[in-house]
């Protein structure tokens, strides 16, 4: 399995947090490769998503499902056609805030944005491949590109969730595939 955890701090209480992002669908506005999220559920355990992506030549619609919450603490979910990927929001509450915190910050969070997936899972079969493009290219090239994408959804999802752009820094907790 390859995984990508990027977490940053995020200068709000863990209940704020965790309801900006519980609005899965909203995501695509953070995103450059994910054009359009439909939902069917409320955001709880059962709810399903069909995220459509467009990367290069290539376009997938990969289906999830939220599987487990702790509010407001931690979403679950899982991909649930074409390949083996599960993935969670995580927030945890900082019991002191740090020294670079704006000055009118009361709380603050790490919010970690997790994801393991198994990239052999994938046939050829189950994406519709460019001549002459092989599955293993397609994989080879796509491995940074989700590193990059959530690495920018969380950074524009701070700018949000806080309600004023700032310079976010990242921590990139990631295995390399082989």
């Amino acid at each position: 399995m390859d995984e990508i955890a990027v977490s940053t701090v995020v200068y709000l209480p863990p209940e704020e947090i965790y309801e900006f992002l519980v609005d899965f669908p909203g995501y695509a506005d953070y995103s450059k490769h994910l054009r359009d999220v439909r939902q069917s559920g409320d955001g709880s355990p059962g709810t399903r998503y069909a995220l459509y992506f467009s990367w290069w030549k290539l376009t997938y619609t990969a289906e999830s499902k939220v599987t487990d919450v702790t509010p407001p603490t931690r979403i679950d979910w899982t991909i649930t056609k074409d390949v083996h990927a599960v993935g969670r929001w995580r927030v945890e509450k900082l019991d002191d805030l740090p020294a670079e915190a704006p000055a009118d910050a009361d709380a603050a969070c790490r919010v970690f944005f997790e994801v393991e997936y198994d990239p052999d899972s994938v046939s050829a079969g189950d994406i519709d491949l460019p001549r002459f493009v092989s599955l293993g290219w397609v994989i080879d090239k796509v491995r940074p590109v989700l590193q990059k994408e959530a690495e920018r959804i969380v950074e524009r999802i701070v700018a949000d969730i806080e309600g004023r752009p700032r310079r976010v820094e990242l921590t990139i907790h990631a295995k390399p595939g082989p």
